[in-house]
């Protein structure tokens, strides 16, 4: 007898708990971060899932279907926010249409966003910082806002009323009417996340994540003082580091606990500079891994369950990044030695991952079965185990996602 899409959605969420306990379930639960492969797959381009929720949802809707993975990702939060990103001018990403091919997913533009001599104001209000400063830099819409007046000039006597003032220019007015115009299309996105997730959820089909947070260390990094920024800050500037890398730990916290508002315990954790490669061991465990652990055992302790994409090599850190309370936690790896993780973290954390990008959008599907059985032979070994792909696979081949989703359920039996 066919099950319905309520025993369905059950049994799917149960699989990918029981794997995430470290238990062995019906079988190894598969699922991966599709991108923009659903896009590519029904024949529009990157841009028109950007730009028309019609096709991008009809798009989504038929890959999960047709392919069936565990669980589903929703795409309203990485998919379709080109109106808003056009009216904010935004400087941060290039996107498909507007710096890069129309079909083509997202480049990331790093930059100094934040100066070295920027940390006082950051770290005396990071409020007063971001709409004055930061805002203005990576938002050609929102530049007039450096002509504000500092938010703390307005606690005095009647809010500091004469400041009010600056808000009648026009670059001001338009400024605001463009923020108007971008947070217009924002509810329009969010009704329509909240709506696909409603439609998955009646086919049976759980949500992946309830919410995404940052690794401090990597919210200052990547968003403020960019790479070569941040590294001469651990030399030239330690102390102001550490006091910005905990000035944002209580916000990515509150980030990551938005999960508890969503029918999804599991929260994203993309992780980039503390990969080897980028910090010596010492700056890791300095630095980058307090933060991030604690952050790791505060949302565990909410009832939640942190799932840490290590984007890049960290077989180094294997031993360190262990040491968090078992069978609560999934770190999806990358390019880290997968086995070698297995025997160091298999009693601790759910390991997900990762059959590389380079066979999925190059090789054959005998190949992605080779890899796959391999990975359910010896990561699989005993539970704790999701079978993905190495990242997101934007431009993996349909008959090498297929073959590993398909094998995977036929072969990864417990």
């Amino acid at each position: 007898m066919e099950k319905s899409p309520e025993e369905l959605y059950r049994e799917r969420e149960k699989r990918v708990q029981t794997a995430i306990e470290l238990g062995e379930p019906d079988r190894v639960p598969v699922m991966c971060l599709f991108g923009f492969f659903p896009a590519k797959y029904s024949g529009i381009s990157c841009r028109e899932a950007m730009y028309d929720k019609g096709k991008m949802v009809e798009a989504w809707v038929r890959t999960i279907i047709e392919f069936q993975p565990d669980m589903h990702e929703n795409p309203f939060f990485y998919g379709h926010f080109g109106k808003v990103l056009d009216e904010l001018g935004f400087k941060q990403l290039k996107w498909p249409g507007r710096g890069v091919d129309a079909r083509h997913g997202y480049q990331f533009v790093e930059g100094e966003y934040m100066k070295e001599e920027d940390y006082d104001c950051f770290l005396f209000d990071p409020t007063d910082f971001m709409i004055r400063k930061y805002w203005p830099r990576i938002s050609e819409a929102l530049s007039p806002f450096q002509k504000l007046p500092a938010i703390f000039e307005m606690i005095s006597y009647y809010m500091g009323l004469s400041h009010l003032a600056a808000f009648n220019s026009a670059e001001i007015k338009e400024a605001v009417e463009r923020l108007s115009r971008a947070a217009e299309a924002t509810g329009e996105m969010i009704s329509g996340a909240i709506e696909y997730e409603r439609r998955m959820k009646a086919l049976g089909f759980p949500m992946q994540l309830g919410s995404t947070t940052q690794a401090p260390f990597d919210t200052i990094a990547d968003f403020f003082r960019g790479t070569r920024g941040v590294m001469l800050d651990l030399y030239r500037n330690p102390e102001k580091l550490r006091e910005a890398v905990d000035k944002v730990y209580p916000i990515m916290l509150r980030m990551g606990l938005t999960a508890k508002k969503r029918d999804a315990k599991r929260v994203f954790i993309p992780i980039h500079k503390g990969v080897d490669g980028f910090m010596s061991m010492e700056h890791f465990k300095s630095f980058f891994w307090p933060s991030l652990k604690k952050l790791i055992e505060e949302l565990i302790g909410e009832g939640l369950n942190p799932l840490l994409l290590w984007e890049g090599d960290c077989t180094s850190r294997l031993e360190v990044i262990g040491d968090i309370p078992k069978g609560r936690a999934i770190y999806w790896f990358e390019r880290t030695d997968i086995f070698r993780a297995k025997e160091v973290l298999g009693e601790t954390v759910c390991i997900r991952g990762n059959v590389p990008l380079s066979v999925l959008c190059t090789g054959t599907p005998d190949d992605v079965k080779a890899y796959c059985k391999r990975l359910i032979d010896i990561v699989g070994k005993g539970g704790g185990f999701i079978m993905d792909a190495s990242t997101v696979i934007d431009d993996a081949l349909p008959e090498n996602v297929k073959a590993m989703i398909q094998f995977t359920k036929e072969y990864g039996k417990y």
